[in-house]
């Protein structure tokens, strides 16, 4: 149906907050606005939808997937068309009668002139980086008395600057004539937003690299750049309402739930901004470049149950398996485990739990790709070092996992968690997870929750003062490090940065952990932290029992495949895990009578572990148990395992004729 367009209908709903004649003045008006991308795009639909008349729009670049999670023209039907091409359109769709002047190759000092030519205000929209073609634009701004309007996506709020004709101009706040690029970056970020309220929320820094020109970012910080930038457009063009102007600035943070008042006299000259960026300059080179590189995508089927596979949970992200490809419907897993160095691994059993995760994880995977993984165990393959054929399978009967969008979610949190009681249906659908041949064993009353936490309290101290695990501590921890592809990041181990660093000096000699253990109780506050309060901060404890004790390989690797359901599950719950079984591991040990340590102080205290573990579950529960583990509502962590690249994780075939390896060929430069 083709209605006429009518200007004073479609924009009647701005009465009331402007006048008849203010919108026409408005109607009259022409802005220029250069970068149509997560900011620019935005600022032209809504000073369209506010009733601007007229348009100077300039862009040279075209849509990229990279720029879906912001940028208002970017949608799939508008990928590889010019920004400027595809953002006139929509705008035209709002108001067809606009008049928009459009510059495809950009500004550039051959037309910034007659981009600026007959306009009332100048809107930013460039990229962050554009610094150079910036100057130029507000520099011309200021020499032509045109007002000028920045407006910065930092986070999930917005930082506003106004340069208006005969206040501070840019160059004379952000002081960037002479500096190289780096530092003329620094003090445009800093300049932008002095109160730097995104930074207490910035979870992975490696994502920022000035060098590289990348940055995170998010769309609600665009769409409040929008607001706030169009209100500042309107009352400088209806010359209404008080505005503020460089050396003055807002920034507002939606997710800190603040807005603040800035105000920097001289600019980046003030005594604040400099020391702001001597700090800046100080952590850039402590940090050093980032190196984030977007992974290449997956590209069949296969590559992408690999891809999602890899994320299976391992003890203490050793990853013990690697992958051989067949062809694109056949693949082997070989796995290890780690019994010879890991005192955890009791006869293996931990990565054979892994495996089983692992096997769990291929067969969810591969329903989103409608197909059902089938497995075989060679028979011929030692114990310690399994070997499983995978078969891909078509079936039109397969649906997707519910718990397929979770495997990259879940995650291992060893900070104590909310107390609020499991609901029965949480509970419910947890144990329906594990299949029949499984039960779940819970402590949720506090009382129940204390003498778990004092359990895990005193099999902590086995932990901390036995060599045997001091030896694995030094190879799995990895230090300064927020994510680590193959082992764990000493952020994700729960400590506080006091004790954290204090345990780095401590694990450089075993001589220093027998000396803080003798002398400074050195154990005392890991234990509180990593054992104790999250012992009893959560919303229970839980035992994962088989129905009969579990002897064999494929005993265990069915049990790691139930835990991955069950650890799945609690994460699609909302509901955050930590694994508990060292009192377990050492328990097992004690039943066994195999001794896993020199101390002897070690090995009684172990003796006594497993008396308690009987007491709090029953002896029959603690031999049939596979799993012990702790449960709780909490926010994710910010710092985790990830894991290696699928290239490294895919070995050349290891039969004459395997053909070539798919993964080594498409793979190059895929990150975890």
């Amino acid at each position: 149906m083709n209605l006429p367009f009518d200007y004073d209908q479609a924009f009647s709903r701005n009465l009331g907050w402007v006048t008849d004649t203010e919108q026409q003045r408005l109607r009259a008006a022409r802005v220029a606005i250069a970068g149509l991308g997560g900011v620019g795009g935005s600022h032209l639909l809504t000073l369209t939808r506010l009733g601007i008349g007229r348009f100077h729009i300039a862009d040279l670049d075209t849509f990229e997937l990279a720029n879906f999670n912001r940028q208002a023209g970017a949608f799939l039907r508008h990928l590889g068309r010019p920004k400027v091409e595809v953002l006139r359109e929509l705008a035209l769709d709002i108001n067809p009668e606009l008049e928009i002047e459009s510059f495809t190759e950009g500004v550039n000092e051959t037309n910034l002139d007659r981009f600026l030519e007959g306009v009332d205000l100048y809107l930013d929209g460039l990229d962050f980086f554009a610094l150079g073609t910036r100057r130029a634009v507000f520099a011309a701004c200021a020499e032509k008395g045109i007002p000028a309007v920045t407006a910065a996506p930092l986070g999930m709020g917005v930082a506003l600057l106004n340069f208006l004709p005969g206040k501070m101009t840019f160059e004379e706040y952000f002081r960037l004539e002479g500096q190289p690029e780096q530092e003329q970056l620094l003090r445009f970020l800093l300049g932008l937003s002095p109160a730097m309220l995104q930074m207490g929320y910035l979870v992975d820094d490696t994502r920022v690299d000035l060098d590289a020109h990348k940055g995170p970012s998010t769309p609600m910080a665009c769409e409040l750049c929008a607001g706030v930038a169009a209100t500042q457009v309107l009352k400088i063009l209806l010359r209404r309402g008080p505005l503020v102007a460089a050396p003055w600035g807002l920034h507002f943070d939606a997710y800190r739930n603040r807005l603040k008042r800035t105000w920097r006299p001289g600019g980046n000259r003030h005594p604040v901004q400099r020391l702001g960026l001597y700090l800046a300059r100080k952590k850039l080179g402590r940090h050093g470049k980032a190196a984030t590189i977007l992974p290449e995508p997956p590209r069949t089927p296969l590559e992408r149950i690999l891809n999602l596979a890899r994320w299976a949970p391992s003890g203490d992200n050793t990853q013990p398996w690697r992958f051989e490809i067949i062809d694109d419907r056949h693949f082997v897993v070989h796995a290890h485990d780690t019994r010879d160095w890991c005192v955890y691994d009791l006869d293996g059993h931990a990565s054979q739990l892994a495996v089983g995760a692992l096997l769990e994880t291929i067969s969810i995977a591969a329903t989103g790709e409608g197909l059902e993984a089938r497995f075989r165990l060679r028979p011929e393959a030692p114990e310690t070092r399994p070997v499983v054929d995978v078969e891909l399978i078509e079936s039109p009967e397969v649906k997707a996992s519910p718990l397929l969008p979770w495997i990259r979610v879940r995650t291992t949190n060893r900070r104590p968690f909310e107390t609020a009681p499991l609901t029965d249906e949480q509970k419910e659908q947890l144990e329906a997870a594990l299949g029949g041949h499984y039960r779940v064993k819970w402590l949720e009353r506090p009382v129940e929750r204390w003498r778990m936490a004092r359990l895990l309290f005193r099999s902590a101290k086995i932990r901390l003062t036995i060599p045997e695990a001091y030896e694995v501590h030094r190879r799995i921890i990895q230090w300064e490090a927020q994510f680590s592809e193959d082992r764990i990041p000493d952020q994700a181990v729960g400590l506080d940065p006091i004790t954290l660093k204090l345990m780095k000096w401590v694990m450089g000699s075993w001589r220093r952990v027998r000396m803080m253990n003798r002398w400074f109780a050195g154990t005392l506050a890991p234990r509180i932290q990593l054992d104790l309060l999250p012992g009893y901060r959560c919303a229970a404890h839980f035992v994962l029992v088989a129905q009969e004790p579990p002897g064999t390989l494929e005993d265990w690797m069915e049990a790691g495949r139930a835990l991955q359901r069950f650890w799945l599950t609690a994460t699609r719950l909302g509901l955050q895990c930590q694994p508990e079984v060292t009192p377990l591991i050492f328990s097992r040990y004690v039943g066994v009578s195999k001794k896993f340590t020199r101390d002897e102080a070690a090995w009684k205290a172990a003796q006594e572990v497993r008396q308690e573990l009987s007491r709090l579950f029953g002896l029959e529960v603690v031999e049939r148990a596979v799993f012990l583990g702790r449960l709780g509502l909490g926010p994710l962590p910010e710092a985790r395992s990830v894991r290696k690249p699928l290239r490294q994780l895919v070995e050349t075939a290891r039969r004459p004729g395997a053909g070539s390896n798919p993964i080594e060929s498409n793979q190059e430069g895929q990150e975890a």
